[in-house]
């Protein structure tokens, strides 16, 4: 498992020679309905065990939380189900609305 900062997640985003990956956001879904990056797929960390199955373990995925700690336990359970191209974002959506989309809302 990897951390991913979110100025190099932007990049990614934005390299079109370059297959977007699976953002997978692991907060609830308040959280997600409240602020949530766009295309980002919600699965509440207490649902990734059972959803692990439906992934695709060739894409690349980039765990998001608020601030990175839910995202990372996340990211290291799949890793630890054999998923070899798993990222953990740095700082979450806090440090995506600070650092990149500052019309973002934060909570």
């Amino acid at each position: 498992m990897n951390s991913l900062s979110v100025v190099e997640l932007q990049a990614w985003l934005a390299d079109p020679a370059r297959p977007a990956p699976l953002l997978l956001d692991v907060r609830e879904p308040w959280e997600h309905e409240f602020c949530a990056l766009e295309g980002a797929v919600l699965v509440p960390l207490a649902y990734v065990p059972a959803q692990s199955a439906t992934l695709d373990r060739e894409r690349e995925i980039v765990c998001i939380c608020h601030h990175g700690v839910r995202s990372q336990r996340a990211a290291a359970y799949l890793a630890q189900q054999g998923f070899e191209k798993v990222y953990n974002l740095s700082g979450g959506v806090d440090a995506w609305a600070r650092q990149i989309d500052p019309s973002m809302p934060t909570y």
